[in-house]
C-alpha cells in the first residue's frame, strides 16, 4: 500500500471509531442467500487438482467458496500433498476443511487410508486438517449385492463412528440412487437409518441422487429429524438424460429444500457437479455459487 492510500485508510478508520456500532451494522453490506455458507466437494475439480493442486484451491477461493470437502486421501496425503502442506495452503487462503470422503476398503483392501485399512490415522489426519465430519463416499457393486451387505455396512459405520468421535469428528454416509432401490424386500437406505447409531452416524444427503431416485428429501427430514447435517447440492437437468447441471439450471426446487434445513439438522452443504457438458467446471461451480445468493434457509 502506498503512502497516500495508507493515510486515506487511516483517516477512514479514525472516523469509523466515532460511529455507533448499531449504525455501522445497519449500513454494512449483507450477502443474500446461502452462498456465504457454501462449500465445494473437490471431486468436481479432480482433473485440475491432479495438474495443479494449489492453483486449483486458489481459484476456488476466488470464486467465493470458504469451505471444502476433500476426497482422494491415500496413505497420509491428498494428491501427493501431506496434511501439513494442505493445511498451510487452505489456511493461507482463509479456507476451512469441513469434511472428506473415504471408502470402506472392502473392494480394494490394498488401499491405505480407508475404513478398514489404517482408519485411525485416517481420522487423526482429518482432525489435524480441521474437519468436523468424515463420510463414506460410495459402495462398489461387490459391496452391495444383498441386504446383508448393508447390515455389515451399518456395523462398520458404527465402529468407525466410535473412532471418529474419539478424535472429535462425526461419521456420515453419502448416498447415490441405488440405496433407494428395493433389495431383498428392503430399502437399503431405510435399513441404514434404522441400524446406524443416531449419535455415531449421520447422513450426507446427495440431493441430485435422491431426485434421480424419485425420493422427496423433505419427507426424510421430517421422519428423521436432525440426521442430515451434510448435503450435496447439485442439480439435475431436464429430460430423460437427467444429466448433472449447475445449481439453479435444473429441475430441483432448492428453496423448498432449504426451507427445511433446520428440520434436517443442516450444518454444512457442498456444491458438487460430477460431470459437466461444457467441460468447464470452474464456470459451472461459479454459476452455482451465484445462484445460491438468492436462496435463503430457515432458521
Amino acid at each position: 500500500m502506498d503512502r497516500r492510500k495508507f493515510i486515506q485508510h487511516a483517516g477512514m478508520a479514525s472516523a469509523l471509531a466515532f460511529i455507533p456500532s448499531s449504525i455501522l451494522s445497519s449500513c454494512s453490506p449483507k450477502i443474500q442467500g446461502v452462498a456465504s455458507e457454501a462449500g465445494l466437494q473437490l471431486y468436481t475439480l479432480r482433473e485440475a487438482l491432479e495438474e495443479d493442486f494449489k492453483g486449483t484451491i486458489e481459484k476456488v477461493s476466488k470464486i467465493g467458496y470458504k469451505n471444502l470437502e476433500f476426497f482422494n486421501y491415500s496413505d497420509g496425503k491428498y494428491f501427493g500433498n501431506s496434511i501439513k502442506e494442505v493445511k498451510s495452503i487452505i489456511d493461507d487462503l482463509g479456507l476451512k476443511a469441513k469434511s472428506s470422503h473415504v471408502l470402506t476398503g472392502w473392494a480394494m483392501p490394498e488401499n491405505v487410508g480407508t475404513m478398514t485399512n489404517d482408519w485411525e490415522r485416517t481420522v487423526a489426519d482429518a482432525a489435524e486438517l480441521g474437519q468436523s465430519h468424515i463420510a463414506c463416499a460410495y459402495l462398489f457393486d461387490s459391496e452391495r449385492e444383498s441386504i446383508d451387505d448393508y447390515k455389515k455396512l451399518s456395523d462398520l459405520l458404527n465402529s468407525c463412528g466410535e473412532t471418529a468421535r474419539e478424535y472429535g469428528l462425526q461419521m456420515a454416509y453419502h448416498n447415490h440412487d441405488f440405496e433407494f432401490q428395493a433389495l431383498d424386500g428392503n430399502i437399503p437406505y431405510d435399513l441404514l437409518l434404522s441400524q446406524c447409531d443416531v449419535n455415531l452416524v449421520k447422513f450426507e444427503l446427495d440431493l441430485y441422487w435422491t431426485a434421480r431416485a424419485g425420493v422427496d428429501p423433505v419427507e426424510y427430514f421430517k421422519n428423521n429429524e436432525g440426521r442430515f447435517p451434510l448435503w450435496h447440492v447439485k442439480d439435475m437437468g431436464e429430460g430423460e438424460e437427467q444429466f448433472f447441471s449447475a445449481v439453479g439450471e435444473g429441475v430441483i426446487d432448492w428453496q423448498r429444500i432449504f426451507n427445511h434445513a433446520s428440520k434436517a439438522g443442516l450444518k454444512q452443504f457442498f456444491v458438487e457437479q460430477d460431470q459437466t457438458k461444457s467441460g468447464k467446471p470452474f464456470i459451472e461451480i461459479t454459476k452455482s455459487y451465484e445462484y445460491l445468493k438468492g436462496i435463503k434457509r430457515d432458521g
